[in-house]
């Protein structure tokens, strides 16, 4: 998972990091406005557990992106879904001290390259209420595949973007 990045250290989140995730996370509660529930220890431990029918925990990664010591960033991904071709991106914030730097933007455009060596479309889902999401999302090429999934409180709109070769 290092070769997810050239500048940040990207490794699994483990127990000991879950403090610095939700600081993460209590620092964007803009996102969780819109796609609740508000962020906790056990929200946390339930997103790196949440997987998408017929995939197991093998097949998913809940990655943090650290630049010496903090928390720049928190991805998560499934290889292999919804097909073989594609990569599902179920989650990525980060920090808000670091927002509008271009580092995000950094962040996907070298997981672009990495993702490119397996698969050729990249997929994932944002709520259709979270006008940030949408435009940084459009930013890094995803357009909205026409579907939209209705949850109890709100919205998904799935979202794609091919990928080409070494990006």
């Amino acid at each position: 998972m290092e070769m997810l990045s050239s500048y940040f250290k990207v490794r699994p989140i483990v127990e000991e990091d879950l403090i610095q995730v939700l600081e993460l996370y209590q620092g964007n509660l803009f996102f969780f406005r819109h796609c609740p529930p508000e962020p906790s220890l056990a929200s946390i431990q339930e997103d790196i557990r949440r997987l998408p029918d017929g995939k197991s925990q093998s097949d998913k990664y809940y990655l943090g992106f650290w630049e010496k010591e903090k928390l720049v960033a928190v991805m998560d991904f499934v290889y292999d879904y919804p097909n073989e071709e594609t990569v599902f991106i179920g989650f990525f914030m980060v920090n808000s001290s670091c927002q509008g730097m271009g580092i995000g933007s950094r962040i996907i455009q070298e997981t672009f390259v990495y993702f490119s060596r397996s698969f050729r479309k990249v997929r994932l889902a944002y709520v259709k209420t979270n006008p940030q999401a949408k435009h940084f999302w459009e930013k890094q090429g995803f357009l909205p595949t026409g579907i939209e999934v209705k949850e109890e409180l709100y919205t998904f709109v799935i979202a794609e973007r091919e990928l080409s070769q070494g990006e």
